[in-house]
């Protein structure tokens, strides 16, 4: 993950390097997978991200798992959050290599980790949702491991040696 300028005026671009690749002139071009920040997307867009956050924080308390781990956010915590959270998309784009500025980490949003542990790392950002530019939409990225005795088996005990069930 790196980051890319385009503009002085703007913050960096952050993209996926998937391949570098030698031009006919000599010159190195990345193809790079583009993730768009809150600031690059619709106000609608935006407040059905938040309505998915706010539906995923209730679930995480219906389930009273021990791996839950709440966390009361300030209003200063909650609006850095906002600032290093990204949308994956599946856009490729071709960018000079001369245009990167630096690393940084990207990471599917981990509901069994304090998210306070993505403020507590320099450039470090998340994602949960996967953004479409060309449709305008925005869907849950389907990596989530679901965790709590809603998602668990039902194991029967185990049968007395020599007993048939009928």
């Amino acid at each position: 993950y790196v980051y890319f300028e385009n503009s002085s005026s703007n913050p960096y671009l952050i993209r996926r390097i998937e391949e570098l690749n030698k031009t006919a002139n000599g010159n190195v071009e990345a193809k790079v997978v583009c993730f768009y920040r809150r600031r690059d997307i619709s106000n609608s867009l935006i407040m059905l991200a938040d309505k998915h956050a706010i539906m995923e924080q209730r679930e995480e308390v219906e389930e009273e798992s021990e791996t839950t781990i709440e966390v009361d956010l300030t209003d200063k915590q909650k609006h850095q959050l906002k600032h290093r959270e990204l949308f994956l998309s599946r856009q490729y784009e071709s960018l000079p290599a001369t245009h990167i500025r630096g690393k940084c980490s990207v990471a599917l949003l981990n509901e069994t980790e304090s998210v306070l542990s993505y403020l507590e790392k320099e450039d470090t950002f998340f994602y949960s949702l996967v953004y479409d530019p060309s449709l305008k939409t925005l869907l849950a990225d389907k990596g989530e491991i679901r965790v709590g005795p809603r998602y668990q088996a039902d194991v029967p005990d185990m049968l007395v040696e020599g007993y048939v069930e009928t």
